[in-house]
């Protein structure tokens, strides 16, 4: 039996924080009450490009020019039930009915590479790092939550704790990717967790407490400049205690939705901790933890170069993308191979969003999950065409419900970027903004602006 996140809600109980969190709880109860549906985002961002090919429908013949690129002239709009999904996203076809694969968008102003970075989400070149803000971030910053934002991955190092590979608040300001799960688990489920990583919570509590009241007694001894400069070290300090008090006070939902942590949380082997990953977002999103996921599976540069050792693949990634052989397996069968383990994941996901009743339908009625890659089209990637696939409508806020989209080739008319996908998505969210990301200078005699109208409600 499943209990519904209303009843949680109502059932919690407000303490010394009441007047930080009533405003809060008071929205949550609403939007589980019916009055307006949640919306919630989850990114799930695989490295070394994904190739067309993997995307496309297999009874959907694909249009490309001797370059291999999408020729296309008129928009193509089709229904998936009429069409069997690719080998590497059959784990998908118990969703058919709620996805939606695109084909066609460009991004050539990211630049292309081994990787994207921080462009992939940000519709941007990133060669000099994280030039601004991205679409999970933008999206966090219209559904806020206590953890805006949650970032987990895998690195191509076991070892790799926090990288910086996806995610930016704004130019210069990176937003971690967690690549431990025990790690991950400690910091959003330590207040109801045991042992070690509970105490470890309240001991964070406790220092922060201290510290914000010794700096608030030495404000008194400085000027003015410093007292701003102060402040604003002060305000990172209460922003992390409101968390803590935020999460405190969450405690019956964090208990009765908490992942059970298991060997797979600390394992070397990457297929593990990317489940353990997944396992804990859930968790996250149910828990009411986060509205924004962003799952990263051995994204960003250098951190692309990942085996997948848990799938008899003992082949870098990197080597993979050079058209590379192992154990009697071509690159494509291994690039297949890993891709369909991704979707497998990501199915997984939603159907344990599924199962968690919410308003008059589940969890899963009311999220929207993107997955794509932070390297466009292929390895060496240059960004003419940039393969996604939606899962889920947001509460029937985009028309996502078993289409294949391809949009014309790059250049011509009605040609589309991921620009316009990204502002379709913060549409969807209540942020009506008209761009997002830098304009491809290339392609000044089209209009950029604005969402995918094929998408719209």
């Amino acid at each position: 039996m499943h209990t519904t996140r209303r009843n949680l809600l109502q059932g919690m109980s407000l303490g010394a924080s009441s007047v930080l969190l009533a405003p809060f709880m008071n929205r949550l109860k609403a939007e589980n009450a019916g009055s307006s549906n949640p919306r919630r985002f989850v990114f799930v961002m695989e490295g070394n490009g994904f190739n067309p090919a993997q995307a496309q429908p297999s009874t959907i013949p694909r249009l490309k020019s001797a370059q291999s690129r999408n020729d296309v002239s008129q928009l193509q709009d089709m229904k998936l039930e009429n069409h069997s999904l690719s080998e590497a996203m059959q784990p998908l076809n118990e969703f058919k009915n709620r996805l939606t694969v695109i084909q066609g968008l460009s991004s050539r102003i990211c630049g292309g590479g081994h990787s994207n970075n921080f462009g992939a989400l940000g519709v941007y070149s990133s060669k000099a790092g994280a030039f601004g803000e991205t679409i999970d971030m933008a999206l966090a910053k219209q559904l806020p939550s206590i953890f805006p934002q949650v970032g987990l991955g895998i690195s191509d190092k076991a070892e790799h704790s926090i990288i910086y590979n996806t995610s930016a608040i704004a130019k210069g300001k990176k937003v971690p990717t967690q690549c431990q799960p025990h790690l991950a688990y400690q910091q959003l489920f330590g207040s109801v967790a045991e042992g070690a990583a509970v105490d470890e919570f309240h001991a964070k509590t406790n220092l922060l407490d201290f510290m914000a009241d010794d700096v608030k007694r030495l404000q008194g001894r400085l000027n003015s400049r410093e007292k701003e400069k102060l402040g604003d070290y002060l305000g990172a300090f209460e922003a992390m205690r409101k968390r803590q008090s935020r999460l405190l006070q969450n405690e019956d939902a964090l208990k009765s939705n908490r992942p059970v942590p298991t060997d797979k949380f600390t394992s070397a082997i990457e297929t593990d901790r990317l489940e353990a990953q997944f396992d804990i977002g859930a968790a996250a999103l149910i828990s009411g933890l986060t509205n924004v996921l962003t799952i990263a599976s051995g994204c960003g540069d250098p951190f692309f170069s990942i085996k997948f050792t848990g799938l008899d693949i003992n082949f870098g990634k990197h080597s993979i993308g050079h058209g590379g052989s192992y154990n009697g397996m071509t690159s494509e069968q291994m690039s297949t191979k890993i891709r369909k383990f991704h979707f497998a994941l990501m199915a997984n996901l939603a159907r344990t969003l599924r199962s968690v009743p919410e308003g008059e339908g589940t969890m899963l009625d009311n999220t929207l999950i993107i997955y794509l890659s932070d390297a466009a089209e292929s390895h060496h990637s240059r960004c003419w065409e940039w393969p996604v696939v939606l899962l889920g409508d947001l509460g029937g806020r985009l028309d996502t419900r078993g289409r294949f989209l391809c949009y014309p080739r790059y250049g011509i008319s009605g040609h589309r970027t991921m620009a316009n996908l990204y502002t379709s998505l913060l549409h969807a969210a209540g942020d009506r903004r008209e761009r997002f990301g830098l304009a491809d200078p290339k392609l000044d005699h089209l209009d950029q602006n604005g969402p995918l109208s094929e998408l719209s409600i």
